[in-house]
């Protein structure tokens, strides 16, 4: 055989034992390799029912970064609470509460260039929360914009009127009125 028909065939028998490696589920489209029987045993003579499956645990790589994370912010470490909020992005790069949580921790050092990032980013992944009102609007508290803060603390009440949170950030926002808002 020439090189290029003996390419080409190999390439054909390649193609053909391809196609026969995935089966394809088609009550919902999910590729399944290795899913046991009903009827089938594990090694230990019991059977797999009860058992979870990848697809069935709710486990996130983020999950323990941001658990930590909250520890952290909870304790008043907010730069370890960033770091950790950072770590969690990293794991899970659509995690919106990572997202928000490394806004809120950036807010409370002062890094504000970093927390308006991070709130662009917690906004495109959550929508329209009363959270991410909440404390977008307290950013903007502790930046000295109490118009700003206002008006996104009134669109967390609308959203949650019964939140503490939110008509405690209402009522010290009412105590700073006093001060002068500065650019």
């Amino acid at each position: 055989m020439t090189r290029p028909k003996r390419l080409a065939f190999a390439t054909s028998l390649l193609l053909i034992f391809l196609a026969g490696c995935q089966t394809k589920d088609l009550d919902n489209g999910v590729v399944r390799t290795n899913e046991p029987a009903k009827g089938d045993y594990t090694a230990f003579g019991d059977t797999f029912e009860g058992l979870k499956t990848i697809s069935d645990v709710d486990y996130y790589a983020s999950d323990q970064a941001v658990t930590e994370a909250k520890t952290q912010f909870r304790s008043e470490n907010y730069g370890n609470a960033g770091a950790l909020f950072y770590k969690a992005t990293r794991l899970a790069p659509n995690d919106g509460v990572a997202w928000l949580g490394l806004a809120a921790s950036c807010d409370r050092i002062r890094r504000f260039d970093l927390s308006d990032l991070a709130y662009s980013r917690a906004s495109k992944l959550l929508g329209a929360t009363p959270e991410y009102y909440n404390n977008l609007g307290y950013s903007y508290l502790l930046r000295g914009k109490l118009q700003l803060a206002r008006s996104n603390f009134l669109k967390a009440y609308e959203l949650a009127p019964n939140d503490p949170t939110v008509a405690n950030n209402l009522k010290l926002l009412s105590s700073s009125v006093k001060n002068i808002e500065r650019s």
